[in-house]
């Protein structure tokens, strides 16, 4: 069992001043590393609109390299654009991935557009940043990984990484929506497809990791990190239904592979779970693992996934 130390709520959006876009929420931290700063990507909101609708943008928080409780800067502006009328971004951007590729950074990210029978539908897209990651113009107005015939709806969260020269993309892919209480919810999988390039994409069309707490259950968040010789996942799930409270609210998952292909999951080494009491009481998700100067950290979402901001842990011990 690993054991993650909690060290705090680092950032909360409620705090920010001066930007009408970003008024709750820091869902879906990612990092990318400068000599002096953590750059901590995640989406936000702002107000619902007069019919109650909201909107998602991305952002980031800079953080003191040395204290990762100091805010050092926030985005004056979202990283990037919703789309135009129809785009499959039209009304979100939520949630991002980062990653460096020579002189650029390339941002992996979910767009959301609202439906008419259910809420939304999802599908992946990238930009491209030639600032150092402070602002991203997309790579065209459609999405690089869209929905396919074995995956019809909501492609959303993803995680990129690099391994061995090969692009990999762990995202969630939508298996069904059910009908709870006379409202749609989804249920998803955690997939995988790769690329030589990372724009064109072959996917595996296999759902990684099983399910454990009932058949229906909603996976998210697929982070892996490659460490003493295999590769670790670490995920959210939740039930599907019911679970924006405690009792079926979202967990943090864990499952390990040796050859990204075929996972072994074992939920009781992930080593984190909610707190007795604060702002992670009554769940955690979208675990995001990152390497800082010879420490390992953890950020995550607390309750209402992340409305209320991102919290960091850091591994006592090693991923083995």
């Amino acid at each position: 069992m690993f054991r993650w130390k909690k060290l705090g709520k680092v950032f909360t959006p409620q705090e920010v001043k001066g930007r009408s876009w970003l008024r709750e929420f820091a869902q879906a931290p990612a990092t990318l590393l400068f000599d002096d700063f953590v750059r901590i990507y995640f989406s936000c909101r702002p107000p619902a609109d007069e019919s109650g609708q909201y909107v998602s943008y991305s952002a980031y928080v800079d953080l003191d390299r040395t204290d990762l409780f100091k805010v050092r800067h926030v985005s004056e502006q979202p990283i990037l654009n919703l789309g135009g009328l129809g785009e499959f971004d039209e009304f979100g951007t939520y949630p991002v991935s980062v990653i460096r590729n020579g002189d650029e950074v390339r941002a992996y990210y979910a767009g959301w557009t609202r439906c008419e029978s259910v809420p939304f539908n999802v599908a992946i897209g990238m930009a491209l940043s030639r600032d150092g990651g402070n602002t991203f113009t997309k790579l065209g107005n459609g999405p690089v990984l869209p929905y396919s015939p074995d995956e019809p709806f909501v492609l959303s969260g993803p995680k990129i990484r690099r391994f061995n020269d090969t692009w990999y993309l762990w995202y969630i892919a939508g298996r069904k929506w059910k009908t709870v209480d006379g409202r749609a919810e989804p249920v998803y999988k955690i997939r995988m497809a790769t690329s030589a390039d990372g724009i064109h994409w072959n996917k595996v069309n296999k759902d990684l990791i099983e399910s454990r707490v009932e058949e229906d259950e909603a996976q998210a968040s697929p982070d892996v990190f490659h460490a003493n010789g295999k590769y670790h996942m670490f995920f959210c799930y939740r039930y599907s239904s019911h679970y924006r409270g405690k009792d079926y609210g979202y967990r943090i998952g864990y499952a390990s592979s040796t050859n990204l292909i075929d996972w072994v999951r074992d939920d009781a080494k992930a080593g984190i779970d909610v707190s007795a009491e604060g702002w992670d009481a009554e769940m955690i998700s979208y675990p995001h693992v990152f390497e800082l100067d010879g420490k390992t950290y953890l950020a995550y979402l607390g309750d209402q996934v992340g409305r209320y901001g991102f919290g960091l842990a850091a591994l006592d011990g090693k991923l083995e």
